[in-house]
């Protein structure tokens, strides 16, 4: 007997089917059968279910002699079910990866409940994925398990079949099964949550709920959508029939009314001339099942009110009012911002004619990110050796608490942010300014990079559309023509910046000012910061750092880390990060079910989890240019290289190159940690290398160089790179003297 029973009913999904029973099949748990019911599908559902049949025992296929619907097919996938729960996935829908992993992980915790609600996400076309709205409710805290008079806000939770577990024996004692017609999951979830003697949640995303353009239900226009009605007589029928239950009538009868207010304002389903007949019925059954008791907020009252009189025309026009006031209110917002961006232009226009202010520096970073990278480390050196200086930053709101005290916040766009533009002598990023900067004669604007470019950049992209996307070159060389100081980590650095970035700036070949920490943290502040992200003590902590993808339209991590983390033994543990790019991967950040997987995402630092970690997992990212400052060990896992290269490519083979131990897929990366290559002589020998090659002038002094370069104009007492001989274990004995020219 399998743990699940997956029943996938399909009609008219042949083009979705495919990745939907893929992503139950190549789910890592494998106790579950799947049992897809084909509807009488015109199109080749069918056949498709049948080539998985032959393909894999644990899928059973049910042909229904004619189409039945939603309900009738998903019953006879319940009458041929053998697993201790039920899941329910419609045949556009999948599985997420390591959802069913989570799912029973979830039910073991919670002591084998009759439902357990999970999470979803609705998926579009455009590879967008947004999380339900309504996921705060499904909080893990409190009892593993309860009642729904327990936590009744549940119901605000999508009252859909297909995003929660139910344990078989409960669903046949109880004699649940689905109706025939439109909106067949009202009369199944709701009795069930209600009748259910204990329920648990499980918040993690499970299910991509697939929005399709067309051959949705809900966006097609037929009389069927009057089948609501009959299955609310099933919802209170059941609850009649229960005395018990009877607590929840005034609950129901205001989420009923709730649904019909929903359905007839609902652009595109019910037909015209329609609503009229529409709202009879809905008067009708507010005279029937009406029970008052539930709270009902002040806006929606009056819409039930009106429901309850039949005032059909009277609705109508409110609505089409409330519509109209909607429409006029966009307007005179988009007019509002057009109106303050000009007063904000004029603002910064006259701004533009005062004096530029010589103590004054801005700094920002990663379009408005936290206070990070190399104009982090400058701001601070800046503020410990310029006398006089005056520093702000310009960040979101949101990372405002990530910048220091004695450094004045801006946020972008703001009055404040423009006159800072325009009268500091001192502008500092690792990306461009706003295209509107004008660059003043008297100001210096500081282009710092973000890292080592191993993938192609600026220019070298006009011929990789998959990776420029809709990049405007020509303004971006107008943004390079701003410049006054491009900083170099490197030689390789200086030579992409200048033939990438052409224009006449001077490269000033210093060091990565990012890098200083790793040369001035301790021991016991690593420590502590390692307490911090929960690392066990004794623990071995490996910072999994992937890079974006830019021939991927949704970004997910290339490794199956619970997989990695049960090779590597209880004493390991991996700091997972996703890209700051990767908005997807960020939005379910922290809701990874393995004890020795850290999501460190959200974390505000890369250089603190660099520092709390012994061993570093990436791919192609500039991270790799970094961390073998640390003299730890680097590997790499390059499963995907001929499409990265295709899409974004590089600038040399990493593989030939490489700062460590090379993994080609998941199997080998096992291998390399398995026999311990990835830390052995071999692997110390790569990284010395590749330090020798790409760190030279990083030695905890770089910032320094820079801001008595930048802002004290002093070149006589820049401190002279340490020999690479006492950084760490390399061949190269020689000190390297820092390089600045202007191109050109």
């Amino acid at each position: 007997m399998p743990r699940f029973s997956v029943i996938v009913p399909a009609y008219r999904v042949q083009a979705y089917l495919h990745a939907c029973l893929d992503s139950v099949l190549n789910q890592s748990f494998k106790d579950h059968e799947i049992i897809v019911v084909d509807d009488c599908s015109p199109d080749a559902c069918g056949p498709i279910a049948d080539e998985y049949a032959v393909r894999d025992p644990r899928v059973a296929v049910v042909h229904l002699p004619h189409n039945s619907g939603l309900g009738p097919a998903r019953n006879a996938g319940v009458a041929r079910a053998t697993g201790d729960y039920l899941l329910f996935l419609d045949g556009d829908d999948t599985f997420a990866p390591e959802a069913l992993q989570a799912i029973a992980d979830r039910l073991d915790a919670t002591g084998g409940p009759d439902v357990l609600v999970y999470d979803y996400a609705r998926t579009y076309c455009s590879g967008e994925s947004v999380r339900n709205t309504f996921s705060r409710y499904l909080s893990e805290t409190g009892p593993a398990s309860f009642r729904l008079t327990e936590r009744p806000e549940l119901l605000k939770v999508l009252m859909v079949v297909w995003n929660k577990a139910y344990r078989r024996e409960f669903v046949e004692a109880e004699g649940f099964t689905f109706p025939p017609g439109y909106y067949e999951d009202t009369p199944w979830t709701y009795p069930v949550l209600m009748a259910a003697g204990s329920i648990a949640v499980l918040d993690t995303v499970c299910v991509g709920y697939r929005q399709r353009r067309r051959g949705n239900i809900l966006s097609t226009t037929t009389h069927r959508h009057f089948d609501v009605f009959d299955q609310y007589d099933r919802v209170f029928a059941f609850i009649d029939a229960r005395p018990g239950l009877s607590v929840w009538r005034p609950v129901m009868f205001r989420r009923m009314l709730d649904h019909f207010s929903t359905l007839y304002t609902s652009r595109g389903r019910l037909p015209r001339g329609s609503r009229a007949q529409f709202f009879r019925r809905a008067r009708a059954h507010c005279r029937r099942y009406r029970t008052p008791g539930a709270p009902v907020p002040r806006r929606t009252r009056l819409r039930h009110a009106l429901f309850r009189l039949g005032a059909h025309r009277t609705y109508r026009a409110l609505w089409a009012s409330q519509r109209l006031h909607r429409r006029l209110g966009r307007a005179a917002a988009a007019a509002r911002r057009a109106v303050r961006g000009a007063a904000l232009q004029l603002h910064y226009r006259v701004q533009l004619r005062l004096p530029v202010r010589s103590t004054d520096a801005v700094f920002a970073a990663y379009w408005h990110r936290g206070y990070t990278c190399s104009p982090a480390a400058l701001e601070a050196t800046a503020r410990a050796l310029v006398p006089g200086v005056r520093t702000s930053w310009i960040c979101r709101p949101e990372d405002a608490h990530t910048v220091p005290d004695a450094t004045r916040v801006l946020h972008p766009g703001t009055a404040a942010y423009w006159t800072a533009l325009a009268r500091s002598k001192y502008l500092v990023n690792n990306v461009n300014f706003d295209r509107r900067l004008v660059k003043r004669r008297g100001q210096v604007l500081l282009q710092t990079h973000h890292g080592t470019p191993l993938k192609t950049m600026g220019t070298d992209l006009v011929h990789r559309p998959a990776a420029g996307g809709a990049t405007d070159f020509r303004q971006l060389l107008r943004n390079v023509d701003k410049w006054d100081f491009s900083l170099s980590a490197n030689q390789h650095s200086t030579l992409v910046w200048e033939r990438t970035y052409p224009s006449g700036y001077t490269t000033l070949e210093y060091g990565s000012p990012r890098n200083d920490v790793f040369h001035r943290t301790g021991p016991a502040e690593t420590a502590r910061l390692r307490e911090r992200l929960g690392v066990p003590d004794g623990s071995t902590a490996l910072l999994y750092a992937p890079t974006h993808r830019d021939y991927r339209r949704t970004q997910q991590y290339c490794l199956d880390l619970e997989q990695l983390v049960g090779v590597l033994g209880p004493h390991v543990v991996i700091l997972a990060r996703s890209h700051y790019l990767d908005a997807t991967a960020r939005a379910t950040s922290g809701h990874v079910r393995h004890p020795r997987i850290i999501d460190v995402s959200a974390h505000p630092s890369v250089e603190e989890l660099c520092l709390a970690s012994d061993g570093l997992i990436t791919d192609y990212s500039s991270l790799m240019f970094d961390y073998v400052n640390l003299d730890r060990p680097v590997v790499l896992h390059l499963e995907d290289a001929q499409a990265y290269e295709a899409a974004r490519g590089t600038y040399f083979d990493p593989a030939a190159f490489p700062p460590g131990a090379v993994a080609r897929d998941q199997e080998e990366l096992h291998e390399i940690f398995a026999t311990d290559h990835w830390r052995g002589p071999r692997s110390a020998q790569c990284r010395a290398a590749f330090r020798a090659r790409f760190c030279p002038y990083d030695d905890g002094h770089a910032a320094e160089r820079v801001v008595r370069r930048v802002f004290l104009d002093d070149t006589s007492g820049l401190p002279l790179p340490a020999p690479l001989t006492g950084r760490g274990p390399t061949e190269v004995p020689r000190q390297v003297p820092v390089r600045e020219y202007t191109n050109g």
